[in-house]
């Protein structure tokens, strides 16, 4: 089973990396971008576990690890959920 967790700063966070990719694409003459924001991808493979655990796991292992909760959130989802092994 795999789990995929999108880390990204809280809105209420500046984010100057995303305002300066904004700016390059503005720049390059899209005028229809309002915003961008950074963020981090994790994929993480699992050993064969109940689903039930998984979706116990995922959230304390990305609020733990994975994420600074004074400035970050983050979503996740099972790729695979029904599939064993990989």
């Amino acid at each position: 089973m795999k789990a995929r967790i999108l880390v990204s700063l809280k809105e209420s966070v500046l984010d100057p990396q995303g305002q300066t990719v904004r700016n390059a694409l503005l720049t390059l003459g899209y005028r229809f971008i309002q915003d961008v924001r950074q963020g981090k991808v994790f994929e993480i493979e699992l050993d064969d576990i109940p689903e039930a655990e998984v979706r116990r796991l995922i959230p304390e292992i990305a609020a733990k690890v994975l994420a600074n909760p004074i400035i970050e959130q983050f979503s996740w989802e099972i790729l695979n959920p029904d599939k064993k092994g990989r």
